[in-house]
């Protein structure tokens, strides 16, 4: 069920007996930025000395679309897309905190920023995860991506996973 109120979108969904709510925003939500601190705190335990290089290409600058997953209405997941060339968009910032884990949170959330990315004319997702990102290197190629080889700026990084899909 979608219920549309101006830019932003609603998509309810039932998982385990739970309500899962899905909203279409920007990365100045509240929510979004509170979990995106969540993840830039755990990414910089994970990437510990590369963190630098990393934080520098994940600002939210030029993203415009962002996704907050509400679970029993408490903020549990996260993602965003941006343009990454003319047919490709890149899937960026997605988190679920660790208490929300293994509920197909990340699952829901990556479904809709597809779906966004196919609304907005894109032929194919992008992203990159890092190889200490264990649950991300193993949930993406069950949602259908494929290790690609590494696109810039991460060509040279050996802490970096890229993968891609087409819609």
């Amino acid at each position: 069920m979608k219920k549309r109120i101006s830019q932003i979108s609603f998509i309810s969904l039932n998982y385990n007996m739970k309500n899962l709510k899905l909203l279409r925003t920007t990365p100045s939500h509240p929510d979004f930025q509170k979990l995106i601190a969540l993840l830039d705190a755990e990414l910089s335990i994970n990437n510990g000395d590369e963190d630098a290089f990393f934080s520098s290409h994940n600002t939210t600058d030029t993203v415009k679309h962002a996704i907050v997953a509400y679970y029993d209405d408490i903020p549990a997941g996260t993602g965003a897309i941006k343009p990454y060339s003319e047919n490709q968009i890149e899937v960026k910032r997605m988190y679920v905190p660790l208490e929300f884990r293994g509920k197909g949170i990340a699952s829901a959330v990556v479904t809709e920023l597809e779906n966004w990315a196919r609304e907005l004319g894109f032929p194919e997702a992008i992203l990159e995860t890092g190889v200490k990102q264990v649950e991300a290197v193993s949930l993406y190629p069950k949602l259908g991506y494929q290790i690609t080889a590494k696109y810039p700026p991460y060509e040279n990084s050996e802490m970096s996973v890229c993968m891609k899909k087409s819609l």
